[in-house]
């Protein structure tokens, strides 16, 4: 009986593995994009017009839009990070180094990729890098 060589570990992801996350992290881009435009719009915009209430109401909803703006704009502000981070995604994409963790160097797993494309560290990875930081 021969024994068969271990298999080398995987240290990149093929081609067409590449490929399959690029058409993912464009459609995830489409949608950020798209919800940034509706983030931007309420910021920009103010579809509440009370000119026809009582002040009273008029002060309370004024409050209340100035914080709506407030949570638009952070919101906004995060939509603009998740593109740039999935836009340097793609950059990884094109490098070939994409879906390995900057820290240990081994391949993401795709369970992981599939639900936070951007990842950049293995869960193991990012788990000790918090136990580190309190």
């Amino acid at each position: 009986m021969t024994q068969k060589a271990p298999q080398p570990e995987k240290t990149r992801y093929s081609d067409d593995e590449l490929q399959f996350f690029k058409e993912l992290i464009l459609k995830k881009i489409e949608e950020a994009q798209h919800n940034l435009d509706l983030l931007n719009a309420a910021v920009a915009g103010n579809e509440n017009d009370v000119s026809d209430t009582a002040p009273t109401f008029k002060t309370l909803e004024e409050g209340s839009n100035v914080l709506s703006k407030e949570e638009n704009s952070r919101l906004a502000a995060r939509q603009q990070k998740f593109i740039k981070d999935l836009n340097a995604a793609l950059f990884r994409i094109e490098n070939k180094t994409y879906g390995i963790c900057r820290v240990t160097g081994k391949l993401i797993p795709k369970e992981r990729l599939m639900i936070v494309p951007h990842a950049t560290m293995t869960v193991e990875a990012k788990m000790a890098e918090k136990k580190g930081k309190r």
